[in-house]
């Protein structure tokens, strides 16, 4: 999915995803909570981790 449809979707502006997508900010935890609910997926899924 792109960061426009993305942004239509989760209401999150297109430069804050490229910004958390870039590693430049960290997400916050609502922020996350958002974009997992909207995409159907825990927020775990959302990130790659051996600590997972």
């Amino acid at each position: 999915m792109s960061f426009r449809g993305l942004e239509k979707l989760t209401g999150i502006s297109h430069s804050t995803l490229n910004d958390i997508a870039t590693g430049k900010i960290s997400p916050r935890l609502d922020v996350l909570e958002i974009i997992a609910k909207k995409l159907e997926m825990t927020i775990s899924d959302l990130y790659e981790s051996p600590y997972k």
